[in-house]
């Protein structure tokens, strides 16, 4: 890989960003180019591959601030994201700087920038396009079954202290109830689920102490939501949560019901149902019912968080959108909390 440019603060996030958004700018050619903004990165469509470019930000659970730092998580998003789609994460490729002073995609200069090279997947392939077009079929819903379940089955599992594990859900609903309140949700529909979450916490405490001592807790995918489940075949998960390893340690029936949670929110909670029995045929896990609601409970509550705090951005374009989503949330996070 070529050292980082010497000049590399001349370039600007805009200037990389202009120069990916050109047709002429890839090697493989390509018919258009669809640029797509997230918080943390940009990511360019080809019509055979996807380009990602990490923007240089640090938030309180990342940092991609310098290019050694955006390189390494290029680096990590390769080899975790290869666990469960082995031939779509091809590689890293640098973006340089050509000897006529101009942007070149894995040129033979100095590397400016990192990218995350993917293959391209079919959108309608992907679980939430699968289920809003309704053309999920069984066979696909047994093929995600058996790849969450031999992964689970074949993770390495972590020793965690059973009081740091339980620490970590005190910290969620603290947090959550600290935030959800700022942007205009009413207090009894934040706290109704909270208080459910919370009192579990109180008298099945030794539940969770149980998963730790029994050393059920892994390094999972950390996002695991129906747009990053490709149906096949061969069925593949895809944007594994590479830059925070504390958030990827995870009980795998956490992981699986927060799937579960999301694809109940679109209408379809077989496919839940269909892991979550996948998984325990696989490894004899029987966790109890009390348990995965907790965990879906929270989980939602954790995306109601994330959904409101886009209203931190004062230019975002649709706030009611995202205070909606956010009560969309804490209304399955309170049906998981009752069912406790």
């Amino acid at each position: 890989m070529q050292p980082l440019a010497d000049r590399e603060q001349e370039w600007t996030l805009a200037d990389k960003v202009a120069a990916l958004g050109r047709r002429d700018f890839y090697p493989e050619g390509t018919a258009a180019v669809t640029c797509t903004e997230t918080h943390m990165s940009w990511v360019f469509l080809t019509d055979q591959h996807a380009y990602k470019l990490k923007k240089p930000v640090r938030y309180e659970y990342l940092d991609f601030s310098t290019p050694d730092l955006r390189r390494f998580n290029c680096e990590e998003e390769i080899r975790l994201n290869r666990r469960l789609a082995p031939n779509v994460y091809l590689g890293v490729v640098p973006l340089t700087a050509g000897a006529g002073g101009q942007l070149e995609l894995g040129g033979p200069g100095s590397a400016v920038d990192w990218l995350v090279k993917m293959r391209r997947l079919p959108a309608a392939g992907m679980l939430d396009a699968a289920i809003a077009a309704r053309t999920l079929r069984a066979d696909g819903i047994a093929r995600i079954a058996a790849l969450l379940a031999d992964f689970y089955a074949g993770a390495p599992h972590i020793d965690l202290d059973a009081g740091t594990y339980c620490k970590r859900f005190e910290r969620e609903i603290a947090l959550n109830r600290a935030e959800l309140p700022r942007y205009g949700l009413l207090q009894d529909e934040i706290e109704a689920p909270l208080r459910g979450q919370a009192a579990f916490l109180r008298g099945q405490r030794g539940v969770l102490e149980q998963r730790a001592h029994e050393r059920r807790i892994l390094e999972g995918h950390g996002d695991l939501r129906p747009e990053h489940v490709y149906i096949g075949p061969p069925a593949m998960v895809i944007d594994c949560l590479e830059f925070n390893a504390a958030l990827r340690l995870v009980d795998p029936v956490d992981e699986i019901g927060y799937l579960a949670m999301e694809c109940e929110r679109f209408g379809a909670p077989a496919i839940g149902e269909c892991v979550l029995a996948a998984y325990a045929a696989r490894t004899g896990d029987r966790p109890s019912a009390a348990l995965l609601h907790f965990y879906m409970s929270l989980r939602a509550c954790v995306r109601a968080r994330l959904a409101i705090w886009h209203l931190r951005d004062e230019m975002v374009a649709d706030r009611a959108k995202w205070i909606e989503r956010a009560r969309d949330y804490l209304r399955h996070a309170l049906r998981h909390a009752e069912a406790i």
